[in-house]
């Protein structure tokens, strides 16, 4: 096909700000794990789909399925309705976290994230 530019499972973004291998780079709806680490500026490759293990809020709760939703200042996921400066529809938990638990595997979905409200969270 001529017009086909990658696979897109994988994206070439240019860094708003420095990311390691592994952390959530988000910009606008594009969410995904940096492959590599990266400073400011540079192009780097990101997974934006997948199963990724990904640091919570320890007193957030997820069930199977449910939406996970990204606090981009405390850099983990949250339960709770996205607000200011965070995302919100990220993905969905793959397996249950309880409370406590340090982290959340969590199925990215391309395409849906969005901002959160304004005085939210």
């Amino acid at each position: 096909m001529k017009n086909a530019h990658q696979d897109g499972r994988v994206l070439d973004v240019t860094l708003t700000s420095d990311a390691k291998s592994g952390e959530l780079v988000v910009e606008g709806r594009l969410v995904g794990a940096a492959v590599t680490d990266g400073k400011v500026g540079e192009i780097i490759a990101v997974h934006v789909e997948g199963v990724f293990e990904l640091p919570k809020l320890a007193a957030a709760v997820f069930a199977v399925g449910a939406p996970v939703n990204w606090d981009g200042t405390a850099k983990h996921a949250i339960a709770a309705a996205a607000g200011a400066d965070q995302v919100g529809d990220i993905g969905f938990a793959v397996y249950a976290a309880a409370a406590g638990a340090a982290t959340v595997y969590v199925r990215l979905t391309p395409g849906t994230a969005a901002a959160g409200e304004s005085g939210g969270a």
